[in-house]
């Protein structure tokens, strides 16, 4: 079944080919390593991870990178205010990220490119667009000359008059174009650099992801992906330098996903509801989050609310209860998934919202049926919740929940083995005051022929 994805730089939907047949390369942008990542962070990086997942049922090898950002000049504000060096501040938060987004259920990308180690392909590239004539040097620095490049704006629909209109005064005076980047700038003496042909320094931000592109995927890939506020400028100059360096069409599919809002606002720090995955985390599990940041297709903005996670939380734990009534049951994957409703939803531009109606539908259809078919039926679900990356976990110990508030599952296993005992005593006063407290604290209890299960509510 053909994938199609919506390129931003077409302004449409097309039908994937890869430029090299059975073979996939892909890249989104990472963080930029100088604190906690936050939830706005988070969806990318699980959008791309359900595409990457997908890839691999139709493609023998699918390179994915997600790049470090470890020089930025908040990687510098943060070590001088926290009186560490910036080594250490950029290995814990990419410690920090890493663990963070594996709670949230993603693979772990092909390559993890750094900047800092990608210094000399970096300093090449501004050599070759020195050399061509599309950069210059001004005051220690090396900029990009935006002018040089007829098509420039293409990405984003901007064009250098509506640059120029909207140029704030402050323009650094030796940029000869308000819109000129910086390839490469001087560094203080205090504070990290790397010697150049233009002296010691460091790279402009938009620089690292195109030498780094270049250096571990080559000189065009297929996907581009990362967050809509990245089109313009950071994508755009991504084009400029990559295409005039070294030629070809750099990317194939650009694909960018929308904002995250927080109860209804666009999340920022200055409105003081800036989340991150870390304290989110400690409010609700991995897959709890992810399933709310997939509860939308991607390209459209999503209200990241309480409501919002606690319905995501209700939905996973009616899944897992329906799995739990046949987990004794071996399930049977489909040979091929191409004709499941399902995964035509998926290669349609990654549309997870029909999907997850689609697995509803499943598990309203295991509800219902025979025994003979039950095993095909959650082969099928379970198909389709390996390619969200939803539920992983075995359905009893989801629903047995995590000790971090009220009782713990010994607790809640002795009380429903005191309260059987109770039944079978025939002191039903006891067995109800154990169901009532039990109730009290959050803990479902579901009789059957087959005995007494719990979950929490």
């Amino acid at each position: 079944m053909d994938i199609t994805l919506y390129n931003t730089l077409a302004r449409k939907k097309e039908r994937f080919e890869p430029r090299v047949p059975g073979e996939v390369t892909m890249y989104v942008c990472g963080p930029t390593v100088y604190n906690l990542a936050h939830i706005g962070n988070a969806r990318p990086v699980v959008v791309f991870d359900v595409l990457f997942r997908l890839l691999q049922t139709q493609y023998q090898t699918v390179r994915y990178a997600r790049n470090i950002t470890d020089i930025d000049d908040k990687i510098i504000t943060a070590a001088r205010e926290r009186g560490e060096p910036i080594d250490a501040v950029t290995s814990e938060f990419t410690q920090k990220f890493r663990e963070d987004v594996a709670a949230l259920g993603t693979l772990p990308p092909s390559l993890e490119p750094h900047a800092t180690h990608n210094l000399n392909p970096m300093i090449a590239m501004v050599e070759a667009l020195l050399a061509k004539n599309h950069a210059y040097e001004a005051d220690g620095h090396v900029l990009f000359s935006v002018t040089s490049m007829p098509n420039y704006g293409e990405l984003s629909g901007r064009n250098l008059d509506d640059m120029l209109a909207g140029a704030r005064v402050g323009v650094a005076d030796y940029k000869r174009h308000p819109g000129d980047f910086v390839l490469w700038k001087p560094a203080a003496a205090d504070e990290p650099g790397w010697d150049s042909p233009w002296g010691r320094g460091r790279p402009g931000w938009h620089l690292e992801c195109s030498a780094m592109i270049h250096e571990h995927l080559g000189l065009e890939i297929d996907i581009h992906g990362g967050g809509r506020d990245l089109i313009f400028p950071h994508h755009e100059n991504e084009i400029a330098q990559s295409c005039c360096a070294y030629g070809g069409s750099y990317v194939r599919y650009w694909m960018h996903n929308a904002y995250i809002d927080i109860d209804g606002e666009k999340m920022s720090k200055s409105l003081g509801n800036f989340k991150t995955i870390r304290e989110l985390l400690g409010l609700y599990r991995g897959e709890v989050l992810r399933f709310a940041l997939l509860s939308a297709h991607y390209r459209s903005s999503l209200n990241f609310s309480k409501d919002l996670l606690d319905q995501s939380e209700n939905t996973l734990n009616g899944l897992y209860n329906a799995l739990r009534k046949v987990e004794s049951v071996d399930a049977v994957v489909p040979e091929s998934v191409e004709q499941q409703s399902w995964y035509a939803a998926l290669c349609d531009d990654l549309n997870t919202p029909l999907a997850i109606s689609e697995l509803h539908q499943m598990i309203s259809e295991l509800n219902k049926a025979n025994d003979s078919d039950k095993a095909s039926i959650k082969g099928r679900i379970m198909a389709c919740a390996s390619l969200l990356g939803i539920l992983q976990s075995a359905p009893s110990d989801w629903l047995r929940g995590d000790d971090t508030e009220g009782l713990s599952a010994d607790a809640i296993d002795a009380l429903v083995a005191e309260r059987v005992e109770a039944k079978a005593a025939k002191n039903y006063a006891r067995a109800d005051e154990i169901r009532a407290e039990l109730t009290a604290a959050g803990v479902v209890l579901e009789d059957s022929p087959s005995g007494t299960s719990w979950r929490r509510a």
